[in-house]
């Protein structure tokens, strides 16, 4: 190495850790983002080129033969301060192997002095042809920028470079989106997405690049500025995209000087922390991190709608698509045109749906008829008069067509977001404005709420192409506008004080007037936006054996077609909190809740036909048991069946099970699994005696614990002679589908050692692998720790309802406090989060009894408290 280059070096990792200190204190004095961003670049520059002059020192006269080019994010001047440094060494054709020598000098130097390097030498041919070829490559160089060496060799370069893509630019577009439509699909395709990537998620900084490369390919410029004095890009969408990333770039530079290393991704955690750090003060109903997180959401969607409209401009702005919409298009009802691809409004129909709903909304019925886009200028001018429109009297006319809309599965989410998009939707249901971008800061919903409540709709008329009883129920209502319309306005009570379902009944009430809706449908319209959880509460938290709790909920739905309008609407709700939340064990119970309720509900069940059955099936057992000399064993177990156990399986099964317990020793258990491919678990089943030892159930959830199983629920049935049958539906997650024989022998195996050989210690519960930011979300999250005892519900049993964080050991804290208070849990319902999570248990005291006495139950609330605090202690 020559001499005075390490200097050179040691000169530039401490010019970089000053630099990155001034414009971390220039950035945390509130300096603009762009500003921060252009002194890295700055820095970085300087960097750079006294290290590639120590180099070029040793190398000669073929130094001045090259180009230094800067590319990728470098190139634009919006690096991060921690962001990869983009080289390019540009060659005259011919001279690669002269400049080697150079180029093996000068990278080492540059990786010394702690930067990340992405570097390549090419010809200007070899650069040309490799962009052409590849997406990633051509966006990177779109946004070159020389540094130094030969000027005329990149000035060469990159005019040529620039027409070569004009003239490919179709291509190149329908390239470089279906490269940005993969990373979508990566880290989020969804502007809404909780956890977003500030770079790579949908309306982030990557889409504002996307634009410019697009901007590049079909005009030859990626600046903003001179985008819109070509009339590329209007004023109102310049602006917007300035203030958007302005305040991703300051955003993204915080993440940065926070980590000290790239971070893109704006956890949870630190959604609280810039929140702060950046002075929202929240109101009333709205916390600080969800009013920040309402402006990112804000940028991101408006960055998403430009850049998509700005990209569909581009490829539809060239002369033969414009000849062919002169020549083929028509006039639609005198105030549109319809072109091949596009609708627009004339100049008469642009006054009429910058002023009127009802013609927006024709304007949204024909681009649905005609399978066209509405074309921007029309776009702009509808969205920016909804935006500056106040509120008035929506006519009847305007109801009429919307509710006409929602009548139709058809194309409806699609519709509802570009009504969104255009501020047209507010205007029609006015308190679609206050949930707009309205973060929901908890662990299970994915989307805001606006977000949410149309993601329901469609889930909704999604289930039209399913085949069981939920896609029989949708299909089968009558009157899916009002179920489609309470969908849209479920949620949009939150954000306030008050309970938002409370606030949704007012708002139901509001709209049900607004829309002049017949008496029969706005009542129905309110009971289902003010119950809308009352039925996944039943039914995933309760005993669905529970005849009295079904026969209330029937009482209270009142109808077949609410019940069926409620149970579509329960699937929808969850199905739309995000992927995977409407899992099938959760549809499963939700439909058979559905399936006990409808059967009151059309007289087919009733207390006599209850009794009928319940003696049907026990005649049924007796036939199926073996005639030996143990009948009596027989008769008395089938006899004293609890009502749960025998509704729940069918007679073979009951046998089957009762005979793998019979003539068991007092001190001895048996456990077996199988996997229920229809509700994807695992069901566990232990038979034992109740006398095998003290706290058989909360041993048992230790056990499964400790093997890395998730509890989702329990039944615990005790038999006559002290005999007991546990039953656990879990889901393995270390496995999909079926685990194999060897690991449910091995659960099994864990499960009677539990009981046979039982210990005081605490279980050594495995970690289940989620991501790292996700521990201590119980902090980040406001919700406390609650407990609730509640004796009405049920005629046998007391109900605990457990609202807490998950967290390592957290069931078998709960059930071993149980056991330590005296109380038998018959059923339990584990982790199901709808609004919140709740693990739910069945108890009595040791003599059957419920838990009588405002003293006891107030003793139980506090040790589960205290137990719980302990735990996270």
């Amino acid at each position: 190495m020559a001499t005075g280059f390490r200097p050179a070096v040691l000169a530039a990792r401490e010019k970089l850790a000053e630099g990155r200190e001034k414009l971390k204190a220039q950035h945390a004095a509130g300096s603009p983002g762009v500003q921060v961003c252009a002194g890295l670049t700055d820095m970085f520059d300087s960097v750079v080129l006294e290290l590639w002059q120590a180099a070029a020192n040793d190398a000669g006269a073929v130094a001045d033969e090259v180009s230094l080019v800067a590319h990728g994010g470098y190139g634009r001047r919006d690096v991060a301060p921690y962001s990869d440094v983009d080289l390019m060494l540009l060659v005259p054709t011919n001279s690669q192997s002269r400049v080697a020598a150079l180029a093996r000098q000068f990278t080492p130097s540059i990786y010394d002095t702690g930067l990340q390097l992405g570097f390549s030498m090419r010809t200007p041919l070899e650069a040309s042809m490799l962009a052409f070829r590849d997406a990633e490559i051509f966006t990177s160089l779109s946004e070159c920028r020389w540094l130094c060496g030969d000027e005329g060799l990149f000035a060469k370069f990159i005019e040529r470079f620039r027409r070569d893509a004009n003239r490919r630019y179709s291509s190149l577009i329908s390239a470089v989106e279906k490269a940005r439509r993969a990373e979508r699909q990566q880290y989020g395709e969804v502007v809404y997405l909780l956890r977003p990537n500030v770079k790579r998620s949908r309306g982030g900084l990557r889409d504002l690049q996307l634009l410019r490369w697009v901007g590049f390919a079909r005009y030859g410029q990626v600046d903003l500025d001179r985008l819109q004095n070509m009339n590329a890009l209007s004023p109102e969408d310049h602006r917007s995209l300035r203030k958007a990333r302005e305040f991703l770039l300051r955003l993204r530079n915080e993440l940065h000087f926070h980590a000290g290393k790239p971070q893109d991704v704006l956890e949870k955690s630190e959604q609280v922390r810039i929140a702060d750090l950046f002075a929202y003060e929240g109101t009333e109903g709205v916390l600080p991190v969800e009013q920040f997180m309402r402006a990112y959401f804000a940028h991101t969607s408006e960055v998403r709608y430009t850049v998509s409209h700005f990209i569909a401009e581009a490829c539809g702005d060239s002369g033969w698509i414009r000849l062919l919409n002169n020549v083929f298009s028509h006039h639609a009802e005198r105030d549109f045109r319809v072109g091949t691809t596009t609708i627009g409004a004339t100049r008469r129909g642009l006054t009429k749906v910058t002023s009127d709903l009802t013609e927006v909304l024709r304007l949204m019925d024909l681009a649905n008829r005609y399978s066209a886009r509405i074309d921007h200028n029309t776009w702009q001018a509808i969205r920016s008069a909804m935006s500056q429109r106040i509120s008035t009297e929506v006519t009847p006319e305007v109801t009429s067509r919307f509710m006409s809309l929602l009548s139709q599965p058809g194309r409806l989410a699609e519709l509802l977001r570009r009504l969104h998009e255009l501020r047209a939707l507010e205007q029609i249901v006015p308190a679609m404005k206050h949930a707009r971008c309205l973060l929901q800061f908890n662990e299970y919903h994915k989307y805001t709420v606006d977000a949410h409540c149309i993601r329901a709709v469609e889930c909704a008329t999604e289930f039209f192409h399913r085949d069981d009883a939920l896609g029989e129920a949708y299909r089968g209502l009558r009157n899916k506008g009002i179920l489609h319309l309470a969908l849209l306005i479920h949620d949009l009570g939150k954000g306030f004080t008050e309970d938002h379902s409370d606030v949704g009944l007012r708002i139901a009430t509001e709209t049900a007037e607004l829309f002049q809706l017949p008496e029969r449908d706005r009542e129905v319209l309110e009971y289902l936006v003010h119950k809308h959880l009352k039925m996944a509460h039943l039914a995933l938290r309760h005993d669905l054996h529970d005849e009295r709790m079904v026969v209330d909920f029937a009482a209270e739905v009142r109808s077949p077609d609410v019940l069926q309008m409620m149970f579509v609407l329960t699937a929808a709700d969850l199905a739309a909190v995000g992927p995977g939340v409407l899992n099938d064990w959760k549809l499963d119970l939700i439909t058979r809740m559905y399936q006990h309720t409808l059967e009151f509900l059309v007289g087919d069940t009733d207390q006599g036909t209850a009794s009928k059955r319940n003696a049907e099936l026990r005649r049924q057992l007796l036939e199926l048991a073996p005639n030996s000399g143990e009948r009596s064993w027989w008769e008395r177990q089938i006899t004293n069946l609890p009502r749960g156990y025998l509704f729940s399986r069918k007679p073979e099964q009951i046998v089957d099970e009762l005979t793998r317990i019979h003539a068991l020793p007092t001190n001895e258990a048996v456990a077996w699994g199988e996997f229920l491919p229809e509700q994807n678990v695992i069901e566990y089943t232990i038979g034992t005696h109740e006398e095998i030892c003290p706290g058989v159930f909360h041993r048992l959830t230790g056990a499964l614990s400790s093997k890395g199983l998730q509890i989702l629920s329990a039944e615990i049935h005790t038999l006559a002679d002290n005999l007991v049958l546990d039953r656990f539906f879990v889901e393995d997650l270390d496995y999909v589908g079926n685990p194999p024989p060897e690991r449910t022998q091995e659960v099994c195996n864990t499960l009677v050692a539990a009981l046979k050989a039982p210990s005081d210690a605490r279980p050594k519960f495995r970690r289940v692998w989620k991501k790292v930011t996700e521990d201590g979300e119980e902090q980040l999250n406001p919700m406390p720790t609650r407990v609730g005892v509640d004796n009405d519900t049920s005629e046998r049993y007391t109900i605990v309802t457990v609202f807490a964080y998950d967290r390592l050991g957290l069931l078998y804290t709960i059930t071993r406090t149980l056991f330590e208070l005296g109380l038998n849990v018959h059923l339990a319902k584990i982790g199901t989060h709808i609004d919140q999570v709740a693990d739910v248990f069945y108890v009595t005291q040791a003599d059957g009894q419920k838990l009588t006495g405002e003293e006891p139950r107030q003793m139980l609330k506090q040790r589960l408290l205290d137990a719980i605090a302990a735990l996270s202690s």
